[in-house]
C-alpha cells in the first residue's frame, strides 16, 4: 500500500506552525485595521475569463485551471483532440480557476457591489492563493497572502500610508526590511526615451527579472526580444543611477525632461518619498529602485516591493497603484492602489531569523492535572473560572500517572501545572508548579488567576 503524500507545492500546517502563522497574521490584520481598513472575502475559485489577460502571458501560465464538471470533453470538437489544441481544449473543459491572486477579485467585487459600498473603499484581506509554479525556496503553489486596498481615490496620501503600513507591519514582527518603490510611468519614460514605447510590457517583463538573471541576463532577454541595440543601451541607462533618493530623481529629472508621462511618475515620486521621510518610519528604509518594474499588467502609477534583510529571500512584500483595474469589469475611471505581504515567505524569515517571542506561541498557559473522580470534579470548577478569566487552559483527560501528565506539559510547552490532591480538596487550595523551574507553591483560585493574567 502506498504512503500517503500531498501535492508539490502544498504543506500541511501543525499546531506549533499554526500558532505562529497566526501571530503573524494577527498582527498584520491589527494594523490594517488601525488604518482604516475593513475585512472581505472572496471565493476560493473564479470564472476563467475574470483572471486571465490581467496578469501578462506568463501569469496567466501559472493558473490552476479547474475540470468542469461531469463529461468535460463533450464540447471539443474532435479535430482540436486530434490535433492537441492545449488552449482550445482548456477554454472548453474549465470554466472556473483557482485565484492567483487577491486584487482581481477584488476588482470584480466592487464593480458587482458599486451601488452598496462608500467610496473611497479600503478592504483587507487574508485568504489563500494559488500558482502552477515551479516549488522552490519561498515560492510555493498554495500560499496565504494579505492584502491591502483602497478605491476610488487617486490622492497620494493612499501610497504614503501604505508605506507606513509596510513599516509598522514588519517592525512589529521585528522584520528588518527595505521598502523599494519605483513608478511604471517612470519606465514608461524609459520606454518613450527608448523609442520602444509600444512595448512597455515587454521592457518591463525583462527588467523585472533582474535579481533573477543580472544585468547581462537581462540584456541578453531584450536582444533576444527584438530590442535593438540603441534601445537596449537605453534602457540598461538604468542600472548606472546612483545615490540618494532625491539625488536619482534628480538625475531622472534631467533624462526625462522630455516625457510627460515620466516627469509625472517623478512628481509622485517626490510626493510619497519627501512625506514618508516628514512623517518618519520605524525601522524600514525607503529607497528608490528604478529598476523595479513588477511585470503585472495593471499597475500604471507607485510599484512597491519589499526585501527582508540578512536572509536569501526574494521579495516578501509588493503592490502598486492601478488607475483602472476595475474598468475592465465595465466600471470606468475608479482608481486603486494596493499591497500583499507574502505571510508564507515572512514566516520562513522569521524562522531563520528567529525573530518569533516565545510568550506569544503558548497556546495553552495552564494544566489541570487528574487524580481522580473527586479532583477531577474540583478542577472542572476551577477551570470555569480560568477560562472566563481569559486564561487558556486545559485538564488532562483521564486520572494517570504523573510522569505522564508533566510529560504531556513538557510536550506542549505548557508553563504551568494545577496540582489538586487531597490535601488541596481540604483547603480549597491549588499546588501550582512552574514546569520549568520546578518551583512549587500553595494558592488560591484567586491567586492563581492574579498570577497567570499578570
Amino acid at each position: 500500500m502506498s504512503q500517503p503524500a500531498i501535492p508539490k507545492g502544498t504543506r500541511d500546517f501543525s499546531p506549533e506552525v499554526m500558532i505562529r502563522r497566526n501571530y503573524i497574521f494577527n498582527t498584520i490584520r491589527s494594523v490594517f485595521q488601525r488604518y482604516g481598513y475593513m475585512p472581505l472575502e472572496t471565493p476560493s475559485m473564479e470564472n476563467v475569463d475574470t483572471l486571465t489577460g490581467k496578469y501578462g502571458d506568463e501569469g496567466d501560465k501559472l493558473i490552476f485551471r479547474i475540470l468542469d464538471s461531469g463529461d468535460y470533453l463533450k464540447s471539443v470538437s474532435e479535430e482540436a483532440l486530434q490535433q492537441r489544441q492545449l488552449p482550445a481544449i482548456t477554454k472548453s473543459i474549465a470554466e472556473k480557476a483557482l485565484r492567483y491572486d487577491l486584487t482581481v477579485p477584488f476588482a470584480r467585487f466592487v464593480v458587482m457591489n458599486q451601488h452598496s459600498i462608500a467610496f473611497p473603499f479600503k478592504r483587507y484581506q487574508i485568504q489563500p492563493v494559488w500558482r502552477a509554479d515551479r516549488p522552490q525556496k519561498g515560492r510555493y503553489r498554495e500560499f496565504y497572502q494579505c492584502d491591502a486596498d483602497v478605491v476610488g481615490s487617486d490622492s497620494l496620501v493612499n501610497e504614503v500610508e501604505l508605506v507606513q503600513i509596510f513599516d509598522d507591519a514588519l517592525s512589529a514582527l521585528k522584520v528588518p526590511a527595505t521598502i523599494k518603490i519605483n513608478n511604471r510611468k517612470i519606465l514608461m519614460g524609459i520606454a518613450e526615451l527608448a523609442g520602444v514605447a509600444n512595448r512597455m510590457m515587454e521592457m518591463t517583463i525583462a527588467i523585472d527579472k533582474l535579481d533573477k538573471v543580472g544585468e547581462e541576463g537581462v540584456v541578453k532577454e531584450l536582444g533576444e526580444r527584438g530590442f535593438t541595440t540603441e534601445a537596449v543601451q537605453t534602457i540598461r541607462g538604468l542600472f548606472s543611477l546612483s545615490g540618494s533618493n532625491e539625488e536619482m530623481l534628480d538625475q531622472l529629472s534631467t533624462l526625462l525632461s522630455s516625457s510627460e508621462s515620466g516627469m509625472k511618475g517623478i512628481a509622485e515620486l517626490r510626493f510619497v518619498i519627501a512625506r514618508s521621510k516628514v512623517i518618519g518610519l520605524n525601522s524600514c528604509s525607503l529607497e528608490l529602485d528604478i529598476t523595479l518594474a513588477r511585470g503585472l499588467n495593471y499597475y500604471t502609477g507607485a510599484i512597491f516591493e519589499v526585501k527582508a534583510l540578512g536572509v536569501q529571500m526574494g521579495s516578501i512584500c509588493g503592490g502598486g497603484r492601478y488607475d483602472d483595474l476595475t474598468g475592465i469589469f465595465g466600471l470606468k475611471g475608479v482608481s486603486g492602489v494596493g499591497i500583499s505581504f507574502g505571510a508564507d515567505r515572512i514566516y520562513d524569515v522569521m524562522t531563520e531569523l528567529q525573530l518569533f517571542p516565545e510568550n506569544e506561541m503558548q497556546s495553552t498557559q495552564l494544566l489541570f492535572a487528574n487524580f481522580g473522580e473527586k479532583e477531577e470534579l474540583q478542577c472542572m470548577q476551577f477551570l470555569r473560572q480560568v477560562r472566563n478569566a481569559g486564561i487558556n487552559a486545559e485538564i488532562y483527560p483521564e486520572s494517570a500517572k504523573m510522569k505522564k501528565q508533566f510529560k504531556y506539559a513538557d510536550d506542549k510547552q505548557i508553563a504551568y501545572v494545577a496540582i489538586i490532591g487531597e490535601e488541596e480538596l481540604q483547603t480549597s487550595t491549588i499546588s501550582l508548579k512552574h514546569m520549568q523551574s520546578g518551583e512549587q507553591t500553595k494558592v488560591t483560585i484567586d491567586q492563581l488567576i492574579a498570577k497567570l493574567r499578570g
